[in-house]
């Protein structure tokens, strides 16, 4: 009988956290200050890391750290006082790459559990082994890798299994890449990726400096690294009944939004396959809700096929979305129907909204009734992160997202 797959999200600071936990991930992985593979993605000071677990243990959740770089000699000073303070805060596991990096984990805190690293690049079922016998738990399978692959793997192994299932892919192998080592200095595989992938190239003949020669017939030139976002929602029935023990969601660099957005698709998809896995049929709802954050146009990477042409963009390095997160809901007074709510984009009067919860179901209003902290209504919210009262139609859970729609592309939100 299969039993259901953990729900693992990114959390790259910790309101992240709690939105991503809350609106239905079973664990969530993050990084620390040092040692991860995300230097620009917000993490955590150790403060904030005992914070995130106490949050997580509450809910009966878990929180597993990345300790992930491919360390240089300089970078080992400090690592075994640091894991050291990971097992007193009750980290429940810890994210390796490197095997010297595992070695150091295994000598200090050998209770610890372990999970190997997509960047350990594991795309067979010998190395997973090998992986367990060493001693880790856990073993997150590369992209690169078919659905036919994966159950192979999951029938000549017992080691848990982790995959990815939505969120960014890479031009490099498994997030191994020297791109942007080369053209920034920033040493990728240390924590501190510039995403040169990303970047607008064109070609440049020997004798004639200065020419640009675009690589494709478009005047824009070409991203020639630029993937699209995987995405397996639509085929998540095969993806559970793969057997795998964690599904991964990509995005420790993206917004509250996309954390609460994507996680809660998810989390439904999971859940009703499992209340009825014979009748179980995907629901446009879910799917829309993928369309709403930032993303790029979906592709399903390399689970059914080789990647193509088709899978990658060529002509732009744009994001689109269908939805814009404007305001999140801090408290909710049930006597005079206000809601606390933190501005996180202008909002006026007369505008449409959706209100997106953690829990109760989706619906949307009219924005009618504002008001400024000190109980003055006003007609217009515009200045960043302002408190301000809405009066709701309906109740309200605390962290529930307030959204409007939009049709326009949107480049990447920070």
């Amino acid at each position: 009988m299969l039993k259901k797959p953990e729900l693992l999200a990114p959390a790259g600071n910790l309101e992240k956290m709690k939105m991503a936990l809350l609106y239905g991930a079973d664990a969530v992985y993050l990084g620390g200050k040092m040692y991860g593979l995300r230097a620009f993605g917000g993490n955590f000071t150790r403060e904030e890391l005992k914070e995130a677990m106490d949050f997580a243990h509450k809910l009966g959740k878990k929180v597993y750290v990345t300790v992930n770089i491919f360390p240089h000699n300089s970078d080992l000073e400090g690592l075994p006082d640091y894991l050291r303070y990971l097992e007193s805060i009750g980290t429940d596991a810890l994210l390796i790459a490197d095997l010297g990096v595992f070695s150091i984990c295994r000598e200090v805190t050998p209770k610890m559990e372990i999970h190997i690293s997509t960047q350990a690049n594991n795309t067979n079922w010998r190395t997973v082994n090998a992986w367990q016998q060493l001693g880790a738990k856990r073993v997150v399978l590369a992209r690169e890798m078919s659905l036919n692959e994966i159950r192979e793997i999951r029938a000549k192994t017992t080691a848990d299994l982790e995959m990815f299932v939505h969120g960014a892919m890479c031009i490099s192998y498994s997030g191994r890449c020297l791109l942007s080592n080369y053209f920034t200095g920033r040493d990728s595989n240390r924590g501190s990726c510039a995403q040169s992938c990303r970047w607008k190239y064109a070609l440049v003949e020997e004798t004639r400096p200065g020419r640009y020669f675009p690589i494709a017939e478009d005047e824009r030139g070409t991203y020639i690294m630029n993937s699209k976002d995987m995405c397996l929602l639509p085929h998540i029935k095969d993806v559970i009944e793969s057997g795998v023990e964690s599904l991964k969601i990509e995005g420790r660099m993206k917004s509250v939004h996309y954390a609460a957005s994507v996680v809660k698709a998810y989390r439904l998809a999971i859940d009703a396959y499992f209340e009825d896995p014979e009748h179980f049929k995907i629901q446009q709802s879910w799917l829309d809700e993928l369309e709403k954050v930032s993303h790029r146009p979906y592709t399903t990477g390399f689970y059914y096929h080789q990647p193509d042409a088709d899978d990658q963009l060529y002509g732009t390095s744009s994001y689109e979305q269908t939805s814009e997160f404007i305001g999140l809901v801090r408290s909710y007074d049930p006597e005079t129907r206000y809601a606390v709510v933190e501005q996180r984009n202008n909002m006026k009067i007369g505008q449409e909204i959706e209100v997106f919860q953690p829990h109760a179901p989706l619906y949307r209003q009219k924005l009618s009734d504002m008001l400024d902290e000190e109980g003055t209504p006003i007609e217009v919210a515009p200045h960043a992160q302002q408190i301000i009262k809405i009066r709701m139609d309906k109740p309200v859970e605390p962290y529930t997202i307030l959204r409007r729609d939009v049709l326009k592309k949107k480049e990447p939100q920070a």
